[in-house]
């Protein structure tokens, strides 16, 4: 499932900061965050369909993705992860990705996916489960967002206390540095959950109860189920004219269902020549 909260082109010293938990199986073989065979991108692996769910590459494209929550699911529909990979591989702007990818994203289950470049300060916000009226893909104002399972911006209960919380923090921040490790921990580790009248009755009450809480764990009957990775993405500015941010990508990873281990990995964004 995953939610995720993100402050864009907002901020005096930080460009993209984002948090992000991802919901999954804990049985459901997962690569944590690492430098990728390619050497320009980073971030954890799906082992089963070989996509992710959270990327950026030293060139400074990020791209995450959520599912949509539905009441059912085509089984052999192509794996969603596979679109955040696509953009952070690809050469196209955001604008130019979500032009390529509108003939196809019917063969997809439902999904949000956004793509950013943050050299160009480019954001767009793809689903192929629009509002009625809507377009597919949409520009992403500056300011702060939160992305669950619905569309971007959608008034759940948890993506009400989770942009709560985080506008705190950041009013409590101010200008300055951000303590971002203390940060994450503080906001996406929340398990309040809400009353059966605010659920959203896509799946049965007892499920969506579990289901509606920030940080997930729960028993389903097909395995233990909730948040396998808390993570964290801060783009500081540089302005030095050599790059466009000091990155810093944080990941707290559930280990084979039993210990949490930590990772971070730090770059500086660099012009493509």
């Amino acid at each position: 499932m995953c939610i995720a909260v993100f402050l864009w082109q907002s901020h005096p010293l930080y460009p993209f900061l984002l948090f992000l938990n991802r919901d999954e199986y804990h049985n459901r073989a997962t690569e944590a965050l690492r430098w990728w065979e390619d050497g320009e991108t980073v971030g954890g692996r799906d082992l089963v369909g070989g996509g992710t769910w959270l990327g950026c590459t030293r060139h400074g494209r990020l791209a995450f993705l959520t599912n949509f929550r539905e009441a059912s699911s085509f089984p052999d529909a192509k794996s969603r992860g596979d679109l955040p990979i696509r953009y952070l591989q690809s050469r196209k702007s955001p604008a130019e990705f979500a032009e390529e990818i509108q003939d196809e994203i019917s063969l997809y289950n439902g999904f949000n996916l956004v793509v950013a470049h943050v050299l160009s300060k480019s954001m767009i916000y793809i689903t192929n489960r629009p509002p009625h009226g809507h377009k597919l893909a949409t520009q992403v104002s500056p300011g702060i967002h939160v992305l669950s399972n619905a569309n971007l911006d959608s008034p759940w209960p948890k993506c009400l206390r989770l942009r709560e919380c985080f506008q705190q923090l950041l009013a409590e921040n101010g200008s300055r540095e951000f303590p971002v490790k203390t940060m994450v921990e503080e906001v996406m580790t929340n398990t309040v959950k809400d009353e059966e009248t605010e659920l959203p009755h896509v799946f049965t009450p007892e499920t969506e109860y579990h289901l509606s809480s920030i940080f997930v764990d729960m028993q389903r009957p097909t395995g233990r189920y909730g948040t396998r990775s808390i993570s964290a993405i801060s783009i500081k500015s540089h302005g030095d004219g050599d790059g466009d941010g000091e990155v810093c990508f944080y990941e707290r990873h559930l280990e084979e269902g039993t210990s949490w281990k930590e990772h971070n990995q730090q770059f500086v964004i660099i012009q493509c020549i």
